[in-house]
């Protein structure tokens, strides 16, 4: 049924609930795990493009090879894991990405705000659940005082 899950990470704490979800089905249908970082670059375009800028995108890089890496320590060895990284607005690149390499679900955390903080704040898994021409799976992560919205995150992709 699924031959390619769709993982979006940040490499957040909440990340490993997402990750251990996306095993068990692949798993469970023999399919193999996509795992995509998004540098939000979007958030970024207001900032003049000095030498700092290059030393910005290579930081925000670094930080998800990481998460990738961390993506692929928790999945089990049996499972094929797909890293990939993309720049852009993240539920767009999520979207692109899913459709570009045939991906059959995605599964990504959500903070499951709703009501103003929503609409202030937006959710980036809502858009791809909107949005997306395959299914879905939201996943919930728990979130903490230190945690900040999906949309505040400088490197992309929320949990």
């Amino acid at each position: 049924m699924y031959d390619r899950i769709l993982v979006p990470t940040d490499g957040s704490p909440g990340s490993e609930a997402v990750l251990t979800h996306a095993e068990t089905l692949a798993t469970t249908h023999d399919s193999e795990i996509h795992a995509l970082y998004v540098v939000d670059t979007g958030r970024f375009s207001t900032l003049p493009h000095e030498p700092t800028w290059e030393s910005v995108t290579d930081s925000l890089h670094r930080e998800g090879e990481m998460a990738l890496d961390m993506a692929e320590r928790l999945v089990a060895d049996d499972v094929t894991v797909t890293r990939a990284t993309a720049e852009g607005s993240p539920s767009r690149e999520i979207i692109d990405y899913a459709s570009q390499h045939d991906c059959d679900l995605i599964v990504m955390g959500t903070h499951g705000r709703g009501g103003i903080d929503r609409l202030l704040l937006g959710s980036v898994a809502e858009r791809v659940v909107r949005s997306a021409h395959v299914p879905v799976v939201t996943v919930p992560v728990e979130t903490t005082p230190q945690d900040i919205s999906e949309d505040e995150q400088p490197t992309g992709v929320p949990q």
